[in-house]
């Protein structure tokens, strides 16, 4: 049972104290006996030298966020004796606890929780502990693999659960089996639910301080493993009785087999009655067998005649075939010349073209040149107009002088007269004038509208432009977005789309995830068709596609979300297939150029089945050059399977039409994004001088407009003031009629003045003339140019419409060759399901020739020559059934030969098996009697043995304070006596430990366990608490002792748990304390060191304590909280 010797006990003898008569002589003699005990455990401990690590002692523990501790260690205990001291709540039961925990015990052995769940923090998901244990000497377990320790590190879970991870001394993980770790506590013999390895708190309580016989003897069977062996035996015993009755069914089944067998036997003697059915069977097989070869010979015949007609008829398909052919040769001839005569219409226009453009150029030049003499001849007006006010004015001064002087002088008539012709003459100017200025009103009013609506149109042109500058510049900062995420280009809420369908398809709300953008998924091989495809996709590049409704209606609540107030990309609803369409028949092969499908790299077979099902891509050509385009397409005849081409530039090119792109560059298949953001700038630049030419054009359409407006003010204004002033003039003849003449003066120099007015006027109306006459040419040449170029636009109409009749012509020539190809594909599909079904016939009839050959073989298998079989296989076929039906009846009456020998077999076989079997349970139950007899025995030998060993020990642990005392052990009764007499045992008669003073009682109990220790095996003790109720004398023995057997047992590990102070210890190398930190206090900083001598000291709350002034290495303690 033991594994380590046990010397301790032997080699020390107590000594036992004389008691004086007086008090304060026992007293006096106790302290003696003390002080001379202190200086022999001291020696004894000094003497112990360095320890030598045993196999199984614990080395270190560490704990994380186990119980209410967030950090507690690494705690390096010594290899002999260990004290971990601290008040309660410190996390000396929690260091105990984990150990158990920690080797495989489960929740209930610690006393301190119900489940293992209970050990996790509060707060955190899961616990830790490590225990390191020495793997060193002639006890370790796999040293080659482990080396010199075996970490066994445990991780709670909040659920409960508990999984470990087992780590040799260099820290690599060797297993996570917790099988591993029980073969490991068996090698080192820990029991951790074994109460003198581990001794918790409660466990002393429930066993040693408990005042019942059965718990101490309970402890003593479970301490000792008694307890297991007996429950062993109990188990072996049930397993015994278990055998014998199945040993007694086996009997009773045993009677039954040979009972079978004898049966099977009986049939097995009377198998010699079927052979002559059997004979008779075999010869009417072969009959069967050439019978039907001959039906199937004669199944071959009319196969064959109908096989060699429908040969014959083919011919009539392979007319009908070649009558269509020549139609749609035909219809292809006719459509190839007017084709030609559209072409030849369309050169044309193309030819005239320039010419319309260049007279167009030459009326706008015009026009330019007319508007320049208009603003001429306006101008002139309005010197004249201005010419003509200061002539009536100073006209009006001489005339009035005049009058004046007529007054004075007395010439009054004559003067009267004159006045009043010239204020006829100015009457007349100034109705001349009125009707001038009503023409310029018109003409300005003219130029008002006319500058409106080409400022209108300019304005237009204008607003196109800053649209599309803005798409430009969103197109700009979408392509500088993408240099860094492609997607960007595909617009800006896209990548926020992709991120919500995956979070969607994460969450299981797809079936199928949607595949898309669509542009995003393919690739050029050749980045010069870029603009080519992106223009053939279309809508399709920003589209999603997806497989059933119900994930179209998910995409959709996403979109909805994404793109809020903007357009949203199309979806489309196809069942997604895991390989790609075959185009082989329906796509467009050219050795040249290659179809949009071929153009591109496409790795998922979804995205390219959508293009393939929405676009048609496999039928389209990709040609670089347009004018090769349109001589594949349209001067000849187009490629097999292709509808339609597109050219580099994007120009869409079909058979009888053609479509230039509407734009320019690729926005999403551009693979140079940099060169693409370097013609988009240039194209801002461009578009911006642009903008600003029209806003030039337009502030000075808006200027011309603003100057004739306060031209045609000033007319008006000038008009209404000529109209006043005749009219005040009217008045004013009328009153000079009347006034009498005035005296004369001096007119002289207001008439030379008049006269140079006059010639300035008449001046200005030449020059005014002049640029009427250069105005009515201009307008004479823009007009002319005018009727020019819509006489040539005229025309290029009139071609333009004979091009429509052509191209109707060329339409229903197109549908002409369609429907014949339809008729010659309708005659092919028939011809090509004519030959299918004769090579179908010729399949069934090579297949039944192989089956006429391979029954003709199995024929000659069964019968070697040819029989002449007159009775049909359907008679045959009845006559075989009625003889097996016969030969069956037979064997169920008598059994199948094979069957009833294998029967026969089987039933021999398995009464032998059973026979066997039984010989072999009786022997074994036989041998299980007599090894349980003597396992019995030995049982109760070694329970005697080792209650006298306890005894001794006990009485020789009591002797040494001086106590006598007896254990008594009633095993039938189950319960264990234990008497302790104080001092002599001559004074007092022994008394039950119940009558004991606390410090008696437990220096009592500490004796028994020294003496359980005594007589079991561990490589470690743990006690917890082991001197609560002690007072200090008996605290003093009670250390004496178990130091003394440490000090006699140095390859074995002892921890104890106190929370008292083990200041008072003797200096030894072989004793550890170990101290936890309370998370309140700290370790200071200052270390006292001395040679031999080290103190370390917590300080909590502003005080210092000195907790080991020993000569040993100083704990090595961690706490966090």
């Amino acid at each position: 049972m033991s594994k380590r010797s046990n010397s301790s006990l032997h080699n020390t003898h107590p000594r036992k104290r004389a008691k004086a008569t007086a008090e304060e002589e026992e007293g006096d003699e106790n302290d003696n006996s003390s002080e001379v005990d202190d200086a022999l455990l001291s020696q004894s401990l000094l003497a112990a030298g360095d320890v030598v690590s045993d196999a199984g002692i614990v080395e270190s523990v560490t704990l994380r966020n186990f119980m209410c501790h967030s950090l507690l260690g690494p705690f390096t205990f010594g290899s002999n004796v260990n004290f971990v001291v601290g008040n309660n709540g410190s996390g000396k039961s929690a260091i105990l606890t984990a150990l158990i925990v920690a080797l495989g015990g489960n929740a209930q052995a610690t006393n301190r929780g119900a489940a293992l769940k209970g050990f996790v923090k509060e707060g955190e998901s899961s616990a830790d502990v490590s225990v390191t244990m020495c793997n060193k000497g002639r006890d370790a377990f796999k040293p080659e693999v482990y080396g010199s320790s075996i970490t066994v590190d445990v991780r709670i879970s909040h659920d409960g659960l508990r999984t470990y991870k087992l780590k040799s001394a260099t820290g690599n993980v060797v297993t996570t089996k917790k099988d591993e770790l029980l073969s490991i506590l068996d090698n080192f013999n820990i029991q951790v639910n074994n109460p003198v390895s581990i001794l918790t708190q409660e466990m002393s309580k429930y066993f040693l301080h408990s005042k019942g016989e059965g718990d101490k003897y309970k402890f003593f069977m479970k301490a000792t493993q008694l307890e297991q062996m007996r429950e062993d035996f109990i188990h072996i015993k049930s397993t015994k009785n278990i055998t014998e009755d199945k040993v007694e069914q086996h009997s009773e089944l045993l009677k039954d087999l040979k009972r079978k067998y004898l049966e099977k036997e009986e049939c097995y003697k009377n198998l010699a009655s079927l052979d002559e059915m059997n004979s008779k069977l075999g010869e009417l097989q072969k009959q069967m067998a050439w019978a039907l070869v001959l039906e199937m010979e004669k199944e071959l015949e009319p196969l064959k005649e109908k096989l060699e007609a429908d040969k014959t008829s083919t011919k009539k398909y392979d007319e009908k075939v070649q009558e269509w052919r020549l139609k749609i040769e035909e219809a292809e001839k006719k459509y190839k010349e007017i084709q030609e005569q559209l072409e030849a219409i369309t050169q044309q226009v193309q030819e005239l073209q320039p010419k319309c453009a260049e007279l167009k150029a030459e009326a706008q030049r015009r026009n330019s040149l007319l508007k320049s003499s208009e603003l001429t001849v306006h101008r002139c007006r309005a010197n004249l107009k201005d010419l003509d006010k200061d002539k009536d004015q100073l006209s009006n001064r001489i005339n009035d002088l005049k009058l004046s002087i007529s007054q004075t002088t007395g010439a009054e008539s004559q003067a009267r007269m004159e006045q009043m012709q010239q204020m006829e003459t100015h009457l007349d100017n100034l109705k001349h004038h009125i009707s001038t200025l009503g023409q310029q009103i018109d003409q300005y009013q003219h130029a008002c509208n006319r500058a409106k609506e080409e400022q209108a149109k300019m304005s237009r042109e204008n607003d196109a432009l800053m649209k599309s500058m803005i798409a430009n510049k969103r197109n700009l900062q979408t392509l500088e977005s993408s240099r860094s995420n492609r997607l960007s280009r595909f617009g800006e809420h896209m990548p926020a789309l992709l991120k919500a369908i995956d979070e969607a398809h994460r969450r299981g709300q797809f079936r199928q995830v949607p595949r898309g953008p669509l542009g995003y998924l393919i690739s050029l091989k050749d980045p010069e068709h870029a603009l080519a495809v992106e223009v053939c996709l279309k809508g399709q590049l920003q589209a999603f596609t997806c497989d059933n409704y119900d994930d179209e209606k998910v995409l959709q609540g996403l979109m909805s979300r994404v793109f809020p107030s903007r357009r949203r990309p199309g979806i489309i609803t196809s069942t997604f297939l895991p390989q790609v369409h075959d185009t082989s028949r329906r796509g467009v092969n050219h050795s040249e150029y290659p179809s949009v499908l071929q153009a591109l790299d496409i790795e998922d077979p979804v995205v390219a089945n959508c293009l393939i099902d929405q676009r048609g891509i496999e039928s389209i050509l990709l040609i670089k050059n347009r004018t090769e385009a349109r001589r594949l397409m349209q001067l000849q005849r187009p490629p097999p399977n292709c509808t339609q081409a597109f050219s580099k530039d994007g120009d869409q090119i079909f058979p009888n039409r053609s479509y230039a792109a509407d734009q320019s560059r690729a926005n999403y298949l551009s693979g140079d994004v940099e060169e693409e953001i370097r013609h988009l700038k240039r194209e801002l630049d461009n578009q911006s001088g642009q903008s600003s030419r029209f806003n030039q054009q337009l502030r000075k359409l808006d200027d011309d407009i603003k100057q004739n407006q306060m031209l045609l003010r000033r007319s008006h204004a000038e008009q209404k003031n000529a109209k006043d002033k005749s009219t005040k003039l009217q008045i004013e003849l009328t009153d000079i009629q009347n006034v009498e003449e005035p005296q004369s003066e001096d007119l002289r120099p207001l008439e030379e003045e008049l006269e140079d007015i006059i010639s300035k006027i008449t001046s200005k109306r030449t020059e005014y003339e002049e640029a009427k006459i250069q105005m009515a040419d201009l307008k004479f040449s823009y007009e002319k140019a005018e009727r020019e170029y819509k006489k040539h636009k005229e025309q290029i109409n009139t071609i333009a419409e004979q091009a429509d009749s052509v191209k109707e012509e060329l339409s229903l020539s197109d549908q002409e060759v369609i429907k014949c190809k339809h008729h010659k594909k309708h005659y092919d599909e028939k011809r090509t399901a004519h030959l299918n079904n004769i090579q179908t016939q010729e399949n069934h009839l090579n297949d039944r020739e192989r089956e006429l050959q391979a029954s003709t073989t199995k024929a000659s298998e069964i019968c070697a020559e040819r029989l002449e079989v007159r009775r049909t296989a359907r008679s045959l076929d009845t006559e075989i059934n009625r003889l097996k039906v016969k030969i069956s009846t037979q064997q169920e009456q008598q059994g199948d030969p094979q069957e009833v020998v294998r029967m026969y077999q089987e039933a021999l076989e398995n009464y032998k098996n059973m026979a066997q079997q039984m010989k072999y349970l009786n022997s074994f139950i036989k041998s299980l009697d007599d090894v349980m007899n003597r396992r019995l025995q030995a049982y109760a030998e070694f329970r005697r043995f080792l209650s006298a060993r306890c005894k001794y020990y006990f009485d020789s642990m009591l002797a040494q304070r001086g106590y006598t005392g007896s254990m008594t052990f009633n095993h039938k009764d189950e319960t264990l006596s234990i008497s302790v007499q104080p001092g002599s045992g001559n004074k007092a008669d022994l008394s039950d430990m119940r009558s004991l003073s606390g410090g008696e009682r437990s220096f009592s109990t500490v004796c028994f366990v020294l003496s359980l220790w005594a007589i079991t095996e561990a490589p470690f003790r743990c006690l917890d608490e082991f001197d609560v109720y002690m007072d200090m004398v008996n605290r003093r023995i009670s250390m004496d002792m178990m130091l003394k057997v440490a000090a006699g047992q140095l390859y074995r590990q002892f921890i104890f748990l106190t929370p008292q102070n083990m200041g008072s210890l003797p200096e030894s190398k072989i004793i550890r304390i170990l101290h936890p930190v309370h998370p309140n206090s700290r370790v200071s900083s200052r270390d006292c060191c001395t040679e031999g001598h080290r103190t370390v000291s917590v300080m909590s709350s502003g005080s210092s304590q000195c907790l080991w002034p020993v000569q040993r290495p100083p704990p090595s303690v961690l706490w966090t909280s």
